[in-house]
């Protein structure tokens, strides 16, 4: 039997054998690295990730009592101009809280005054801020949550007032607790 000669080919698909294993050693050794790196991250991200938060619902009716305007100079509409007002909270007949607030005019488009308005209403487990840009004389209002007090220390969410200055106002908070 003749020895087989390697020669220079033999030798250099050996070492291309090798390069190949070890290369898709290292490929598969970063593949696990890169695996598990990723679970961890998935993992602790979703650790920091806060719970779902719950929704609360209140449906209210809004009955005004107090209400003044103030009229800076110039006479007649003008920025700066504030309505003031306040009012009582009624559920199922019954008072459950109390608030008020005040829009500012801060731009004026002909007849159409937009105002800045902030309104805080407190009932018993807690305040509740609010906080807008509203056209004057139109019915409803969209308002956002912007913080509160006591069971509503970090309640975000939206409130609608509907009807707003009528005895038919109404309001629906969805509070993010």
């Amino acid at each position: 039997m003749v020895p087989r000669r390697l020669g220079s080919f033999g030798v250099h698909d050996r070492e291309r054998r090798n390069n190949t294993r070890a290369s898709l050693t290292k490929l598969f050794a970063i593949s696990l690295v890169t695996a598990f790196v990723g679970v961890f991250a998935i993992n602790s991200a979703d650790a920091d990730t806060p719970e779902r938060r719950q929704v609360e619902v209140l449906e209210l009716k809004v009955q005004n009592d107090q209400y003044a305007y103030t009229d800076l100079d110039p006479k007649g509409p003008s920025l700066g101009d504030t309505y003031v007002y306040s009012g009582t909270a009624i559920k199922d007949g019954r008072s459950v809280g109390r608030g008020g607030g005040s829009c500012q005019v801060i731009h004026i488009n002909g007849e159409e005054l937009t105002t800045q308005c902030l309104i805080t209403m407190e009932l018993n487990r807690g305040s509740l801020t609010m906080q807008s840009l509203w056209v004057s004389g139109t019915s409803q209002l969209d308002m956002a949550i912007t913080g509160g007090t006591g069971d509503f220390s970090s309640a975000r969410g939206a409130v609608r007032y509907w009807d707003i200055a009528t005895p038919k106002e109404r309001v629906r908070a969805e509070i993010l607790h």
